[in-house]
């Protein structure tokens, strides 16, 4: 309906008239279990009491509810008729009084796609489990509210539940007379309350911080998961980290934690990583491992903890007026999550991961023509939900760590500090962070935020060495690159390494000056008269967010001596650099995929080594020429095995190696491998084929046709879970079948009888790049259906299906053609449809580029 999409236009006109002074919100999910009742969605009931005050009496506003019907509206006891006042997303307030009182009682509908409240049923056991997920605007879809960020206020929730069921929510809670009643927040935004309820797997602990003045603050911690995960909770180390955090952010912070309880729920099917409700912090409940993971893994669950506690401070405690500055807590948690880790636990090597894994995310995002300032124009909602990106996150974190190298790591925090305590509960803008690091660094902050955040693009940043009659360094240069769509040149702070081999072979840095890059060219004067480096390395460190480029000598040591380079963040760094050159077609995907070959045995950073692995099939699928591709997989497959056995026995790069091996492998003899180890006639020393890596082996085994329907069913039988099922589906639509493709499609196109996480499984078992000519015809039905897609179904699974079925793998100018058709033929379209077209589109021609450099490579 067009009154969902609500405009910051609507919103900064309803926050100048109202003032929200408390909810009051009653649910009764009792109808979660049992039968559902009548033809349409299975419902549940709530009552909201709002009390708000109007600063123009008499003026008209509206309230927010998504709800199949609405009971009875009651303003300021005045009953109003539902089917006058609420047209399916919006009741319209007439004739506000200074102070008012809403009451509204709807039937609201559970949810089968993560928005809103989320009902899920496990089919081990039949339970039946329930939880929130709003951000940006789903918590109109469970109670009636004013659904912005800037109208805070706070909130008391008691819910009725089944016998036996526990209910958590933002606030602590109790049962009584059978209803939970929950205790009274802080002003908190709409979208980060949350309720939780269901027969969970629940473990307790505490927290305790003694403070300088002699203060105890104790916060009690919980963490749940579903039943059936419980064997595998590792409950302690979320709390060991969960603990870490605490301490760390409150040396810095210098502002308790401020909403009583830390409770974290790793929920199934969830759409997002984690959301950072305050008391009360849901996670997807991957994070709870089945099976044996490289460290990479616990590192990332750490970092997700970390950024969500973040939260309590940038977002949850201080929040941004609008969309626009979502940066003002995505970017903020995202270089706290990194930050703390190496901070507070075990993960002393984050960054590496950071410059490495996330900040290729930020690289590609900020290339695609949907780019846009970290601090961005957002126009509504459906903008909002696009902007959940790699910019507002990773180059935002990357520009956050640049902060800190420009005003100092105490002058940033100081400012920080200063910013929760100015700004507690309230609402914020760019400049009230600006104007505080401004007190604490002396620095004018507007140039530095005119370039960097309010300017779109990524530079890149190439050395030029000079050497004079003695082989020395006479000049060495750095220039500065911007693309002609965004040529803005931003000021770096960077540190510029030079590295020589010694007598070892050992690829270290001799040299090194920090400088600040100015313009097109700046002059690195203190590296004047240092012995010929055979590798110039620009941002060495990783201060600054931008493309790293190589001269010539630079580049001719790499391809020779990689895997010599000592220190793992520059090795990092330079491989980060190697595939942005990929993408952007400047060295052909057979070199990258060679160096991978050469050089990622020797790899000692697990999470390097699994972005290695991911980056190879990329190019190997997207980048390579299509008549090298069969020549590559059969390189990539034949490595990927010998790397498998060379491996230590039980390491967890043997277990790296084993899951790329399944990837990757097309031939007969890795595909027989795989079903050896699968039935146990076939062993690699070491290598333990628990339940989630046999589901690992046998997608491609399915994809190639090995594995059938039965068995499938059998495995599904020895694993029949929730993972299992999810497993099961994206294998049965992953094998070589015109009709499991037609049936595949129908699922997720024509019906929306899956969940969420079912489409999910379903659109990844069906885009196999084994399989691109039986996916040919579903190129011209994808540009037919996705407009009906995105109008009628939720706009997750909406944006779900037009990114996932975007046919990539019909990679030609002819697709490319369709696609450049559909957009002329459809201006008209939801821009945040268009937008997700559009990126698909400059992933294809980028493709595409890249098939042509790789072709030029071959000759």
């Amino acid at each position: 309906m067009p009154g969902e999409n609500l405009s910051r236009d609507e919103a900064r006109e309803r926050a100048a008239l109202l003032s929200v002074d408390g909810y009051d919100v009653s649910l009764d999910v009792r109808s979660a279990v049992g039968e559902a009742t009548g033809d349409g969605p299975r419902t549940f009931r709530s009552v909201t009491t709002i009390r708000f005050r109007c600063a123009e009496p008499g003026a008209a506003s509206f309230a927010d509810l998504i709800a199949p019907s609405v009971t009875a509206v009651s303003l300021n006891g005045r009953d109003l008729d539902p089917s006058e006042v609420f047209d399916g997303s919006r009741i319209l307030l007439e004739d506000l009084a200074a102070d008012n009182e809403l009451i509204v009682d709807a039937q609201c509908a559970y949810s089968r796609t993560g928005e809103g409240l989320h009902r899920f049923v496990d089919p081990e056991d039949g339970e039946v489990y329930l939880y929130t997920q709003y951000e940006p605007a789903d918590s109109r879809r469970v109670f009636a509210n004013f659904e912005q960020p800037d109208l805070k206020a706070p909130f008391r929730f008691e819910v009725r539940a089944p016998e036996g069921w526990t209910v958590w929510s933002n606030g602590a809670g109790r049962r009584a007379d059978g209803v939970w009643r929950f205790a009274e927040t802080k002003p908190i935004s709409t979208y980060i309350t949350c309720v939780v309820a269901g027969p969970y797997h629940y473990v307790t602990d505490s927290y305790t911080r003694t403070f300088d003045d002699g203060t105890q603050l104790q916060i009690p911690l919980g963490a749940m998961c579903r039943k059936g995960l419980a064997p595998y909770f590792d409950a302690d180390d979320v709390f060991l980290v969960t603990k870490q955090g605490l301490d760390f952010f409150h040396d810095h912070f210098d502002y308790p934690y401020p909403f009583g309880k830390y409770d974290q729920a790793f929920v199934p099917e969830y759409n997002l990583g984690a959301m950072e409700n305050p008391g009360m912090v849901t996670f997807r409940e991957e994070y709870i491992f089945r099976g044996k993971v490289t460290q990479t893994s616990y590192e990332g669950r750490a970092n997700v903890i970390l950024h969500e506690m973040a939260h309590m401070w940038f977002g949850d405690l201080v929040t941004m007026e609008w969309w626009d500055d979502l940066w003002l807590k995505e970017s903020f948690a995202d270089f706290m999550g990194t930050f703390a880790g190496v901070g507070a636990t075990r993960f002393k090597d984050a960054w590496i991961t950071f410059a490495n894994r996330r900040k290729a995310w930020a690289y590609r995002a900020d290339q695609l023509p949907s780019t846009h300032p970290i601090t961005a124009d957002i126009h509504d909602l459906q903008d909002a939900k696009l902007n959940f990106d790699g910019i507002t996150y990773a180059k935002g974190a990357s520009v956050l760590k640049q902060l800190v190298a420009y005003v100092g790591q105490d002058a940033f925090l100081e400012g920080a500090r200063r910013y929760f305590k100015r700004h507690a509960y309230g609402n914020t803008r760019l400049g009230d962070l600006l104007s505080v690091l401004e007190e604490t660094s002396g620095r004018d902050m507007s140039g530095w935020a005119r370039s960097w955040l309010q300017t779109a693009g990524v530079n890149s940043l190439t050395p030029q060495v000079l050497l004079d009659a003695q082989g020395r360094i006479d000049e060495l240069a750095v220039v500065q690159e911007a693309a002609e769509s965004h040529p803005e040149l931003r000021p770096h702070r960077v540190v510029v390494g030079l590295y020589r081999r010694d007598d070892t072979g050992a690829l270290r840095r001799y040299a090194r000056a920090e400088v600040d890059v100015h313009g097109a060219r700046t002059v690195v004067a203190e590296l004047a008269g240092t012995e010929a480096p055979e590798l110039v390395l620009v941002n060495d460190d990783d201060l600054t967010y931008c493309k790293i480029r190589f001269d010539e000598t630079s580049l001719d040591t790499l391809r020779e001596h990689l895997g010599a380079l000592t220190d793992p963040l520059a090795r990092a760094l330079c491989w980060s650099a190697l595939w942005n050159m990929t993408r952007d077609a400047l060295l052909p995907a057979r070199e990258f995929v060679d160096l991978v070959l050469r050089f990622a045995g020797r790899e000692s950073e697990i999470g390097v080594l699994q972005m290695l692995h991911a980056w190879a099939e990329s190019a190997l699928q997207h980048y390579a020429a299509p008549d090298w591709r069969e020549t590559g997989g059969r390189m990539l497959t034949e490595g990927a095995r010998r790397e498998l056995y060379d491996a230590e026995p039980g390491s967890e790069h043997q277990l790296a190696w084993a899951r790329f091996h399944a990837r990757v492998t097309e031939d007969p003899t890795g595909l027989e491998l795989l079903r050896e180890l699968l039935d146990g006639t076939a062993a690699v020393e070491g290598l333990d084929v628990d339940q989630e890596l046999r589901w690992a082996f046998l997608e491609p085994l399915a994809a190639h046709g090995v594995a059938d329907e039965k068995v499938l069913a059998a495995e599904l039988a020895r694993d029949d879970t929730a993972s299992g099922k999810r497993h099961q589906v994206r294998c049965l639509a992953a094998r070589p079948s015109q009709a499991v493709k037609a049936q595949a499609w129908a699922q997720v196109v024509e019906s929306d009888a899956l969940s969420n996480a079912l489409v999910e499984a379903t659109i990844a078992g069906f885009t196999q790049a084994s399989q691109r000519e039986l996916l040919a015809p579903y190129a011209e039905k994808y540009f037919a259906a996705i407009e009906r897609v995105w109008t009628q179904r939720s706009i997750q699974i909406g944006m779900d299906v037009v990114r996932g079925l975007f046919p990539a793998l019909r990679d030609s100018p002819q697709t490319l053609a369709a696609t450049d058709a559909w957009l002329a033929a459809h201006e008209g379209a939801a821009p945040a449809l268009r937008r997700l077209v559009l990126e698909a589109r400059d992933d294809l021609a980028r493709a595409l580029r890249g098939q042509a450099c790789d072709a030029a490579a071959g000759g």
